[in-house]
């Protein structure tokens, strides 16, 4: 019988957002008259921008006459795309990148769940808690996390960042040494950001202590106020220590067509067994261009239409479309009687659970009395516990209607 990776047996549980789609369906199997109205798994309902679209079709039309037909791309991503990346979202901040900096995917997911393959697995990981759970969980399936701790709900090896009402979510500092710094801004699940000064002191400990922030900004475009930084290169000596992650998938849609972009400076290294330095950047492109065949032509094609003047209106509509659905939820819930974060730079907002409920039972009751789902704070992290997320990536019909529902309950 072949042996199975036992790192992978260390895993706890389904996936979060399995668990929550697997509940739902149980309950709406034995309740088929339930209007259930989902705010949990963060997906998107708006259709894609008609630049988007347009484009995708134009693509499209290429494919078939021989002149204009693309077959194998390059798996870093068509320059045509990366040109306007670099122009629009880091150009534009003041941020210097070369071409070769910037690697298009399939998904945020995939990248910071595969960037940790290019670490030593004896790497020190520190996340914050609550947490993204891929980053926790595909470095137990590397084996860097160590036993799982039953009776603290933790991995023994993995650095937690503690983040609470009473730090305003925001964590403090590593107090032992750490290799790499899982950030998260503006964050999921708590929605909560770092100004421009509070992210300096994380890349100054970078800096000074030698480690490598993996910094997720895949909600960036949902920022609204001016001190937040939209990308962690606006910090001075950041492309010396952090890797950056963007998504489309929430700015314009593309949960379903799939494409993203990671940033990897070349100024970044790292060492060997023996200690000499070693490119980060071209370990990322050896392992990109080696297990990935690139996001498809139509694809880009209509991630490029994104940055069109055309394409920048709409994509602004859709985020404002979805952030005054957040603020909708914010004030809601104020009203109703609950302790809120986030929901202001981010399509996330964070609620203190009602006295006497934990974040499962709270999920069971919104379910069972409300017909709405949501998140349960726990599923991302021992810090979430009592805590609980929902989106603001619904209809605004169904934003209404969740918000009138939790104001009639009896909490």
């Amino acid at each position: 019988m072949t042996t199975m990776n036992q790192h992978f047996l260390e895993l706890q549980g389904s996936y979060l957002f399995s668990e929550v789609a697997k509940r739902r369906t149980k309950y709406m199997e034995q309740n088929p008259q339930a209007d259930v109205i989902s705010l949990g798994i963060g997906d998107v309902t708006r259709g894609l921008p008609q630049a988007v679209i347009k484009a995708m079709h134009a693509a499209v039309d290429d494919m078939v006459n021989v002149e204009t037909f693309k077959g194998y791309g390059p798996e870093q991503g068509y320059s045509f795309l990366i040109n306007e990346i670099i122009a629009n979202d880091y150009k534009a901040r003041g941020v210097e990148l070369n071409t070769d900096e910037v690697f298009l995917s399939d998904g945020s997911k995939c990248d910071v769940g595969n960037i940790q393959e290019i670490f030593s697995t004896d790497s020190i990981v520190a996340v914050q808690d609550p947490v993204y759970p891929v980053y926790v969980d595909t470095n137990v399936m590397a084996g860097r996390a160590g036993t799982f701790i039953t009776n603290i709900g933790r991995y023994e090896k993995i650095v937690y960042l503690d983040c609470s009402a009473k730090n305003d979510f925001k964590p403090s500092l590593p107090t032992e040494k750490v290799d790499l710094i899982y950030l998260c801004y503006p964050n999921n699940p708590t929605g909560m950001t770092l100004t421009k000064e509070e992210l300096k002191v994380w890349v100054d400990y970078a800096i000074e202590n030698d480690c490598i922030i993996l910094f997720d900004s895949a909600y960036e475009a949902f920022i609204t106020e001016d001190n937040v930084p939209h990308s962690i290169y606006e910090i001075e000596g950041a492309k010396k220590v952090a890797i950056e992650f963007r998504s489309f998938s929430k700015t314009a849609g593309f949960t379903g067509i799939r494409c993203a972009y990671t940033v990897v400076p070349k100024e970044i290294q790292g060492r060997d067994v023996n200690g000499n330095a070693v490119s980060v950047n071209e370990l990322w492109n050896r392992r990109h261009t080696t297990k990935f065949n690139g996001v498809s032509y139509v694809t880009q094609k209509g991630a490029e239409a994104i940055y069109s003047t055309e394409g920048k209106a709409q994509i602004r509509e859709l985020v404002d479309y979805y952030m005054t659905n957040a603020a909708m939820i914010r004030e809601g819930l104020r009203e109703a009687g609950f302790s809120v974060f986030g929901g202001v730079n981010a399509p996330y907002i964070w609620l203190k659970t009602p006295e006497g409920y934990n974040s499962w039972s709270f999920f069971d009751y919104l379910l069972s009395e409300a017909n709405i789902v949501g998140t349960p704070g726990v599923g991302f992290g021992q810090c979430g516990e009592g805590y609980f997320r929902l989106t603001a990536f619904g209809s605004r019909e169904n934003t209404e209607r969740a918000i009138a529902r939790i104001k009639q309950l009896s909490l």
